[in-house]
């Protein structure tokens, strides 16, 4: 059975709108990785960044999912997590980058991305889901 979805899809200016896509076309290959890969790869872009505000991250996100109708719908989550992080990157900030899976059956995996503590524009409520990778801003003058 096939069921209708609309999905809130206003892209922006040209400009941004091709930054972002590019983006999200490399954060749909990454998500084709294994997790220690994805995660290798963001511990590396978050090296340098301060921690992302929440109104950055919220912005990231909602730039994400206007331009890009894949990371808008169900199953875009990995990707609309990874461009989302990266587009913070890109703006000098990190949020911090979370994949889990739900508290309680049935069993669905999730990522998102977390701000000042807060999961960002997620429709679930708190401790919905039990995460499993996080990749947090990295510390000032860690070695990584």
């Amino acid at each position: 059975m096939t069921t209708e979805q609309v999905l809130a899809h206003r892209p922006g200016r040209l400009g941004r709108r091709l930054g972002v896509l590019s983006v999200v076309a490399f954060a749909r290959v990454l998500a084709r990785r294994p997790p220690a890969q994805i995660c290798w790869v963001l511990r590396q872009a978050s090296r340098g960044a301060r921690p992302a505000t929440f109104a950055e991250a919220a912005a990231a996100r909602r730039h994400t999912v206007a331009n890009s109708a894949f990371c808008a719908g169900p199953l875009g989550c990995l990707p609309r997590s990874i461009t989302t992080a990266l587009l913070c990157r890109i703006r000098g900030g990190w949020p911090t980058w979370v994949a889990g899976v739900r508290r309680h059956p049935p069993f669905g995996a999730h990522a998102w991305v977390e701000a000042q503590g807060t999961a960002v524009d997620e429709p679930y409520p708190p401790d919905f889901h039990i995460p499993l990778l996080t990749v947090p801003p990295a510390e000032r003058g860690s070695a990584g």
